[in-house]
């Protein structure tokens, strides 16, 4: 999923979601950028709320 993903171009150094530290298995790629999560289901949490909202954005739901 996110193994091309490096901690140290991560946009962030704490999870939006937690607010603990991000780890280097946790990153996502959004809009372009790396993202950073404490844990995996922070990540997945992230992944699937953002595409729910760029699918609304683009009216497809």
């Amino acid at each position: 999923m996110a193994s091309n993903l490096r901690l140290e171009d991560c946009v962030n150094t704490h999870c939006p979601w937690s607010g603990d530290p991000v780890s280097a298995d946790s990153l996502t790629r959004y809009q372009g950028k790396v993202v950073g999560f404490c844990n995996p289901g922070c990540r997945d949490k992230f992944e699937k709320a953002a595409s729910t909202f760029d699918a609304a954005i683009e009216g497809k739901n």
